[in-house]
């Protein structure tokens, strides 16, 4: 009998202990309980933040070679750029200076045009007009390549444009106006073939 209530208290008591256990409020973990229990999940937690600051390194590695590259291609253009336009300007000048060198050398056959249409016999002839008409032709020729003529007469002695062979005296004209022109000078657009030749007026009433 008294075994039998022994066997039943001791049941009761631990199913008293089992509810006991199951309605008590959980408690925290401490320090070293919490090591203790988690130390997979602590090794997780690690290893993302390492992952995530490595992805994050990389992206700035890459964003700063991105940036280079960027910058080295912006300067490369600029210096392609450049190299293009003193290309072009460089032709330019040289056909220029090409063009230069072969209006020089029509000059002298202007110069002897001029000269034959002064020393022609006045009035109408088929010989004075046959060398107006070949002079005309010419003239418009080489002024589509942009040859032209410097001003001289009854214009001021300009010393980047007319060579002065003779001063004359006189007080009829400006002190240094242009009086008479002895060669034609020529410009091929604003750059000086040639100054034009002249007799310079000198007045000291002025």
């Amino acid at each position: 009998m008294i075994v039998a209530v022994n066997s039943l208290m001791a049941r009761s008591n631990g199913k008293t202990e089992a509810v006991r256990r199951e309605l008590e409020p959980e408690r925290e973990l401490s320090a070293s309980e919490r090591a203790e229990e988690d130390p997979e999940d602590r090794a997780t937690d690690g290893g993302s933040s390492s992952e995530g600051g490595a992805r994050d390194a990389e992206g700035q590695k890459l964003k700063a070679e991105r940036d280079a590259l960027l910058d080295r291609l912006a300067r490369l253009q600029a210096e392609f750029e450049n190299a293009r336009k003193r290309a072009v300007r460089e032709q330019q000048e040289f056909r220029e200076f090409a063009l230069a060198d072969a209006l020089k050398a029509l000059l002298p056959v202007l110069d002897s045009f001029e000269r034959a249409l002064q020393s022609a016999p006045p009035g109408k002839s088929e010989f004075r007009s046959g060398i107006e008409l070949i002079h005309k032709q010419l003239i418009d020729a080489l002024q589509k390549l942009g040859l032209r003529p410097v001003l001289a007469k009854g214009e001021l002695f300009d010393p980047h444009l007319h060579e002065a062979i003779e001063m004359v005296d006189t007080g009829e004209a400006r002190d240094h106006e242009v009086l008479e022109e002895l060669q034609s000078g020529y410009k091929l657009k604003e750059r000086l073939l040639r100054p034009a030749m002249v007799k310079v007026a000198r007045n000291s009433k002025q």
